[in-house]
């Protein structure tokens, strides 16, 4: 851009932020609603959620909604007839209890705790005002009685390790055998064998040491012949030194210390040994298969104690392996091989299942492109049959039973004209057939089951429409009756306005990237709004709100006379393989062409988004996005707020940083950091970092400010002493990031009130 360019695009800059001052937006007015909007929005729906209490065997349960002023309503729903309604008459129990027990009692505020019918009797006993009550439902007469059982909850929903990844594994675990003939025990670290009876011992191993230890937690194979110690050489130390300026408890600063991996550094590094009991010696294990691991894990022992098998998650992700080792030659091979060219998601895509009776393991893979499940022969490591397959994803394995041979799990993208991040619920058989879904009303989804597990509660919602409760068949996901439909009359009475959902093509021009916008409560559709990103583009997951909530954390920042954006872009995970490789050794990219495009479309069709003054801000992965923003896309992107960012992804803790920039370390680090190219810098920054933050290197920053101040550019910095990861988040910090983004989007100084 000349010079000339450069001058008249600022003079168009400058004359729209004098119409926004001169809107009156970033008033104290402003600034008192948007501190006042959480309280002003509190406690403003009911009905929210249904609580079910089943009755014992029966099909029948009750619930209580809780109403505004403290009222409450009392629901008897009988699912095999299908019915709902009062579980009695409130007026004529509440005159029944008045007259017992000598006190007022309200209709519509009855201290009911619990509930159980009486069907035989035509009767209900109740757990009332502290005792237990016999109520006759024709007379309405009341006798003290025993007081109902505790009731039953719904079962909630089964959820493994991030959202449904599990380690599966049956086999004996510990010092012990078990045919509880031996014991291992470790002696100079190394292993040891002693008889249970008579006390003999042997010694296993002479190569151990302080840094490179034998496990005495070791999987023993179900016939007692053997057994399995991961041996683990330790990482190397890499700490990190942070100083804490003004401590509470003394004058003078203090150094902390901790131990910190970083992209490129050793790792522990942990293998597997096999032990013969019979001859007291190690089996010796090639390590060709396992030679560079991130993690070995979930050791299993096939029934006929032939075989043991672990999960390799080879260094740099690519590769995901379930690998068999014969116990008798000690002859490693692979049984299940998941090889990538970009990353095996196994942070939030990992499942194994061993079905050792019928000699399968159920696995999740991503190698269709959609995150699916797959059923394996143990023996052979073929694959059966892809169990589930579409252009949708598996988000999660709540329940599998081997005895009907069916897998209950969340999905998303199920339904084509619905949001492809909504979760919705489903069933399948192990063969991949009788694909069941148990839910599939328009938003994202939350249930949860009937203890025999015959129905499902089923709770849904969205940003712009509030839950609604039904009750379903697990059977067959058929509605057998809806329940509640959320009240927001008095939050609408507060002039609340909901987050309103948008859709844009993304960078190719045919995949679609969601979003919300956040106007404020006194939105004006003739006023012109600068335009804010709150940005959080981490590849572990996807962020943009889904369920019904009566308070974003963005509302506040839109109150004050912006309009706020969030954006799940492409990189970020919960879509296709394809979607999510985008991040990979490319975090510098944060999905910013799908964004600015999204914004661009969302502008087009609603002309009070300003795009000629867009902001962003975020924090920890956000705040390095933030900050790449006015680096990087400085045409676009003119001022932004940077709390506690991972700038540079050599800085940051080795996990994260490795699984989606890869291993080894190349040029790629150094050329996307927010250091290198800080002398890029054209719009406004702000950082934000405390001191003492243990999750991101605070380094990270002050390396940012280094990198400025030799560049000559002009920035602001907030250092919080004593503050942790995320201080932006406190109230001074929340503050100034508001004041900013009005100084430099709005034009006027902050008028909040002091």
């Amino acid at each position: 851009m000349n010079s000339y360019s450069t001058i008249v695009r600022s003079a168009v800059v400058l004359f729209l932020v004098s119409i926004g001052a001169a809107f009156g937006q970033g008033t104290a007015a402003d600034y008192e609603r948007a501190e006042k909007v959480r309280g002003l929005t509190s406690g403003k729906v009911f009905k929210t959620r249904v609580e079910a209490r089943w009755f014992g065997e029966e099909n029948q349960f009750w619930y209580r909604n809780d109403l505004a002023e403290g009222k409450r309503e009392f629901v008897l729903v009988d699912a095999a007839k299908a019915t709902r309604a009062a579980a009695f008459d409130h007026k004529r129990l509440a005159e029944a209890l008045a007259k017992k027990t000598g006190k007022k009692v309200e209709a519509d505020k009855l201290p009911v705790e619990a509930i159980e019918t009486m069907p035989k009797e035509n009767a209900l006993r109740l757990g009332a005002s502290g005792k237990g009550w016999k109520v006759d439902l024709k007379t309405y007469e009341l006798s003290e009685i025993d007081p109902p059982a505790v009731p039953k909850r719904d079962e909630g929903r089964r959820r493994g390790r991030r959202g449904g990844a599990r380690r599966d594994s049956s086999s004996p675990r510990g010092d012990k055998s078990p045919d509880g003939h031996w014991v291992v025990f470790i002696k100079d670290h190394n292993l040891h064998l002693r008889e249970a009876k008579g006390g003999k011992e042997f010694a296993l191993t002479s190569d151990g040491t302080q840094e490179d230890t034998y496990s005495s937690r070791v999987s023993w194979s179900p016939d007692s012949k053997h057994f399995v110690s991961i041996k683990t050489r330790a990482a190397e130390k890499h700490t990190i030194y942070m100083i804490e300026s003004s401590p509470k408890d003394q004058l003078q600063p203090k150094l902390h210390t901790m131990n910190y991996l970083k992209p490129g550094d050793r790792i522990a590094s942990s293998k597997p040994h096999l032990f013969d009991v019979a001859t007291k010696k190690e089996l010796p294990l090639s390590d060709k298969l396992f030679s560079n691991p991130w993690r070995i894990s979930g050791l299993h022992w096939f029934a006929d104690s032939r075989r043991f098998s672990f999960l390799y998650n080879q260094r740099g992700h690519q590769v995901l392996r379930i690998v068999a080792v014969d116990a008798g030659t000690g002859e490693a091979a692979p049984l299940v091989d998941e090889v990538s060219k970009t990353f095996v998601d196994y942070n939030s895509k990992e499942f194994t299942r061993y079905l050792d009776k019928t000699h399968e393991i159920i696995w999740m893979s991503e190698r269709d492109g959609w995150n699916h499940l797959y059923l394996f022969d143990s023996r052979t490591g073929q694959v059966k049959n892809q169990i589930t397959k579409g252009s949708w994803v598996v988000r999660g394995v709540d329940r599998i039973d081997v005895e009907k041979r069916q897998i209950w799990f969340r999905a998303a993208g199920v339904f084509p004209e619905q949001d492809p991040y909504y979760i919705h619920y489903a069933r399948i058989n192990f063969d991949g057939s009788h694909l069941t879904l148990l839910t599939d009303g328009n938003g994202t989804h939350s249930i949860r089951y009937s203890p025999d597990r015959r129905f499902l509660v089923d709770t849904y919602s969205r940003v712009d429409m509030p839950p609604v409760s039904e009750l379903r068949r697990a059977e067959d996901g058929a509605l057998v009756c809806e329940l509640e439909r959320a009240d927001i009359s008095a939050l609408l009475a507060t002039g609340w306005r909901p987050p309103e959902r948008f859709v844009a093509k993304g960078r190719d021009g045919k995949t679609d990237i969601y979003g919300i916008i956040h106007r404020p409560m006194n939105f004006d559709p003739k006023k012109k709004y600068p335009v804010i990103e709150k940005i959080y583009a981490g590849p572990h997951g996807s962020f943009v709100p889904k369920r019904f909530g009566t308070f974003y954390s963005a509302q506040p920042l839109a109150e004050i006379g912006f309009i706020v954006v969030q954006i799940d872009g492409m990189g970020t995970s919960n879509r296709s393989k394809a979607f999510h490789d985008v991040c990979w050794k490319n975090l510098g990219d944060s999905g910013f062409p799908d964004r600015i495009l999204w914004i661009k479309a969302a502008a087009k069709k609603y002309p009070a988004l300003d795009i000629t003054r867009v902001g962003i801000y975020g924090g920890s992965a956000g705040g390095q996005s933030a900050t790449r923003a006015v680096l990087a896309f400085g045409d676009f992107y003119k001022a932004a707020a940077s709390d506690c960012g991972c700038h540079d992804n050599r800085m940051d803790k080795i996990w994260w940083n490795e699984l989606w920039m890869s291993w080894p370390i190349g040029p790629h680090y150094k050329e996307q950091s927010n250091v290198t190219n800080a002398h890029r810098l054209t719009g406004k920054l702000m950082l934000l970092v405390g001191e003492l933050d243990r999750n991101v290197d605070p380094a990270s920053t002050m390396q940012v400010v280094n990198a400025l101040i030799k560049a000559d550019k002009d920035f602001d910095l907030i250092v919080v002493p004593g503050g942790g990861h995320g201080s932006g988040g406190g109230k001074y910090g929340v503050r100034r990031q508001r004041d900013f983004f009005v100084r430099h989007l709005l034009g006027v100084e902050p008028r909040r009130k002091p």
